[in-house]
């Protein structure tokens, strides 16, 4: 039952973002030759006018492959006769419709659960909080300047700045004040504190709820990129990495535990998880690599600018090395979520 609600839940994800694609295709007149989910043979398809619907063998990913996106091609309706700015849009999309899917999940979210005010519930003797004289009910509005919105992204902000000093911005009866924190470490933790707790969760009504799904989405984006420059700065390794398998596994665990809290929690857990995800993917789609969205973005946004198309051929190959390295990458972080599983 789990690996189903795990596809179930990669598939959604997956065909909005294609669905962005496609739609944003169509509306600039382009012919879209097949619309698919998953990778490898095709189990079933049907065409429905000019477009192939199919589902493929191997469960992870997608395509909406376009008329002339990768070749030549002498259609008028092709991908690469269209403007500059169309192709933008068509690229943008997936990515874009990424979010989209998470503000909405978000909503439902928020509006069944509530959302974790950054309000200080108690503080800590012995550390700099209280050392700086904050007491409970202070809310903490910035950290060195980074707005806060949720007491998530106080913790967020301890894992990505671990042992840092921060400014602290912080309201009190109507008041602001500012106080400079230097975190100490818990030995029965195991972590960097700033000695104080909090994460009251509160309802809201209709335009608070819609306001902090906006929150809640930028929250998985901050996260993403954070966890990104992590890695790229050796805080996390690839080991920490994990891609479809252990994702999978990760959904499979989190809807085996909540669901003993009955179906309503499961439901809420995978909306959740949902948001993470399609956050995740929207962020992942953009970086400026090779085959990705945000590469095919970074050619169109030089073509804009120099008003002249890069050599389709030039192009085709960085794509093409840069999908080779990424299915690589893809074998190796799967090999490590598959070894996880065992040990």
């Amino acid at each position: 039952m789990k690996i189903i609600i795990a596809l179930l839940i990669f598939s959604i994800i997956i065909i909005f973002h294609e669905l962005g694609h496609f739609w944003l295709a169509k509306a600039n007149g382009i012919r879209v030759n097949e619309f698919c989910l998953g990778l490898g043979p095709t189990i079933f398809g049907f065409t429905k006018g000019e477009t192939k619907y199919s589902l493929k063998l191997f469960p992870f990913g997608g395509a909406c492959m376009m008329e002339g996106e990768d070749d030549d091609s002498s259609d008028e309706r092709a991908f690469n006769k269209k403007s500059v700015w169309a192709r933008i849009s068509v690229v943008a999309a997936g990515p874009i419709f990424n979010f989209i899917m998470a503000f909405v999940f978000a909503f439902i979210l928020v509006c069944n659960t509530g959302y974790d005010i950054p309000e200080v519930v108690e503080v800590s003797e012995g550390y700099a909080a209280a050392e700086a004289g904050m007491q409970a009910g202070d809310v903490i509005l910035e950290m060195n300047g980074k707005n806060i919105h949720f007491y998530r992204e106080v913790s967020s902000y301890a894992l990505f700045h671990e042992g840092e000093s921060v400014e602290v911005t912080y309201e009190r009866d109507g008041e602001r004040y500012t106080t400079t924190l230097a975190p100490k470490y818990d030995e029965e933790l195991g972590k960097y504190r700033y000695g104080f707790v909090g994460g009251k969760v509160v309802q809201g009504n209709l335009l608070q709820n819609l306001k902090y799904s906006v929150y809640e989405v930028k929250y998985w984006i901050d996260t993403t990129v954070g966890s990104l420059k992590m890695l790229v700065t050796g805080g996390v390794t690839l080991n920490d990495v994990s891609g479809p398998v252990g994702l999978v596994d990760a959904i499979g665990d989190s809807y085996e535990e909540s669901v003993s809290y009955g179906y309503y929690a499961a439901f809420l857990q995978m909306l959740y998880i949902s948001i993470l995800i399609s956050a995740n993917l929207g962020v992942m789609n953009l970086l400026p690599l090779p085959a990705l969205d945000g590469g095919r973005l970074v050619f169109l946004i030089i073509e804009a600018i120099r008003g002249k198309r890069i050599d389709p051929d030039k192009e085709g190959m960085v794509h093409f090395v840069g999908l080779m390295l990424l299915m690589g990458l893809m074998v190796v972080v799967m090999f490590n979520d598959i070894r996880k599983l065992f040990l």
